[in-house]
C-alpha cells in the first residue's frame, strides 16, 4: 500500500497551525519558549514590537482625527467613519496586551491540552476529533477570510482606485489617499515617496491589528474545540460504562479515572475563561459600537463606501457569533457530562459508587463558562444581547445627528 494512503494521526500542532503561522508574521511565537535559536527569537520579538509601536502611534493619530472631527458638525460625518476603525483597533491592541500578561497562563494552558491530545488514531476516533476538527476548520477559514478582507479592502482600494484611474482611465493626477482617516503632523501626500511610505506603514499597521485581532479568537476556537471534545469523551465513557455491580472496585476505579479527568477539564476552562473574560467584555462593548457605526456609514454613504463597509459589518457580527457559538457549546458540553452520569445504570452499583457519581453530577451543575464581568455567561444570548445594544445605539446616533 502506498505510503500517501495510510492516515496518520492528527497532533495538537496541526490544529494548531493557522494561529501559530498568522501570529509569527506579526513576530508573536507562542512556542519562543521552545525555540532553541535565540537568534530568531530576538529578531521576532523586534519586529513585534516596532510593528506595535508603530500601530499604536497610527492609533493616536485616529484619535486625534475623531476629536478634531466632533468639533464641528460639518465633519461629524468623518467621525463617524473612523469611529469603527478606532473600536477594531484598541479590541486588537487589548487582546494583545491579554496574551502578553497571560502569556505563562497560555504556554500551560496549550502544553496541558497537548498532553492530553489523542496520539493515536484508535483513540482519536474514539473521541470523535474528526468530526470536532471539521468544523472547526470551517469556522476558521471563513472568519480569517473575513478579517483579513476587511483590513485587505480598506488598505489597497485606495491605491488600487488611483491606479486604475490614472493608468487606464486617463485621469490627469494621481490621488494620494489612504484607506483610514488618520491625522499626521506632517503633510503625507505633499510628495510622492513620504505618500508611498507613509501608505505602507499604514498597510502594516491594518495587517497588524487584522492578525492581532483574528489570531486571539482563531486560539480561543482551537482551545474551547479541544475542550468539548474531552467534555464529549467523558459523556461518551460515562454512558457507555455498563456498571456491573459484581465489580465494585473496577466501577470505582473507571469513575475515580473519570473524575480526575473531568476536574482537569475543568480547571483548563478556568484558565481559558481568566484569560479571556475581560477582553471579551471589552469586545463586546466595542462590537456593540461598531455595528451602530458602520450601520449609520451604510445607511448613509455612497455604493462605493458601502460595498467596503459592509465587508466590515460581516466581520464584526461573525466575530462576535462565533465567539458567543463556542461559548454556548462548552457550557453544552460540559453540561451533559452530568446527563451522562446520571444515565448510567447507577441503580445496581454500591452505595459509595452512587455517592461519587452524585457529587460529579452536582459539580456538572455548574457548567463550564466563560463570564466577563457584569456580562452573563458567553452564549448564543450574549450575541442577541449585543446585537440589541447596536441596535439601540444605532437608533439614538440617527436621532441625534437628524436633530442636529
Amino acid at each position: 500500500m502506498s505510503s500517501s494512503l495510510v492516515e496518520s494521526p492528527r497532533t495538537f500542532g496541526d490544529m494548531m497551525r493557522m494561529p501559530v503561522r498568522f501570529y509569527k508574521t506579526i513576530g508573536e511565537d507562542i512556542y519562543a519558549h521552545r525555540s532553541t535559536n535565540e537568534l530568531t527569537s530576538l529578531l521576532l520579538k523586534i519586529y513585534l514590537y516596532a510593528g506595535f509601536i508603530n500601530f499604536n502611534l497610527l492609533v493616536c493619530g485616529e484619535l486625534v482625527f475623531f476629536y478634531k472631527s466632533i468639533q464641528d458638525f460639518e465633519t461629524v460625518r468623518l467621525a463617524i467613519a473612523v469611529a469603527p476603525c478606532i473600536g477594531f483597533s484598541l479590541v486588537a491592541d487589548f487582546k494583545q496586551l491579554t496574551m502578553v500578561v497571560y502569556k505563562k497562563t497560555l504556554i500551560q494552558l496549550l502544553d496541558e491540552l497537548e498532553e492530553m491530545h489523542p496520539k493515536t488514531l484508535l483513540a482519536q476516533k474514539a473521541y470523535k476529533m474528526a468530526d470536532f476538527e471539521r468544523t472547526m476548520k470551517r469556522v476558521i477559514s471563513i472568519f480569517t477570510f473575513l478579517c483579513l478582507a476587511y483590513t485587505t479592502t480598506f488598505t489597497l482600494y485606495p491605491a488600487v482606485k488611483a491606479t486604475v484611474k490614472y493608468n487606464f482611465l486617463g485621469y490627469e493626477t494621481f490621488d494620494r489617499n489612504f484607506g483610514f482617516l488618520i491625522w499626521f503632523p506632517y503633510d503625507a501626500t505633499s510628495r510622492n515617496w513620504v505618500y508611498w511610505i507613509t501608505y505602507w506603514d499604514i498597510a502594516h499597521g491594518a495587517y497588524l491589528a487584522g492578525i492581532a485581532f483574528l489570531c486571539a479568537d482563531l486560539l480561543l476556537v482551537v482551545v474551547i474545540t479541544q475542550l468539548c471534545m474531552h467534555f464529549s469523551y467523558i459523556s461518551g465513557r460515562l454512558e457507555a460504562h455498563p456498571c456491573d455491580p459484581d465489580q465494585d472496585e473496577e466501577n470505582l476505579s473507571f469513575l475515580c479515572s473519570m473524575i480526575k479527568y473531568h476536574d482537569k477539564c475543568l480547571t483548563l476552562c478556568e484558565h481559558v475563561n481568566n484569560m479571556y473574560s475581560f477582553s471579551l467584555l471589552l469586545n463586546f462593548l466595542m462590537a456593540s459600537m461598531q455595528i451602530c457605526f458602520i450601520a449609520f456609514q451604510v445607511t448613509e454613504s455612497t455604493i462605493e463606501v458601502i460595498l467596503i463597509y459592509c465587508i466590515f459589518l460581516m466581520t464584526s457580527m461573525v466575530q462576535v457569533f462565533l465567539v458567543c457559538y463556542y461559548g454556548d457549546a462548552l457550557i453544552a458540553a460540559s453540561e451533559r457530562v452530568g446527563d451522562a452520569a446520571y444515565n448510567q445504570n447507577w441503580f445496581q452499583c454500591s452505595k459509595r459508587y452512587c455517592i461519587m457519581l452524585k457529587l460529579m453530577i452536582m459539580r456538572s451543575q455548574k457548567p463550564a463558562m466563560i463570564r466577563p464581568p457584569t456580562f452573563p455567561p458567553i452564549s448564543l444570548v450574549t450575541y442577541m444581547k449585543v446585537i440589541s445594544m447596536s441596535y439601540q445605539f444605532f437608533a439614538l446616533l440617527k436621532t441625534t445627528y437628524y436633530r442636529d
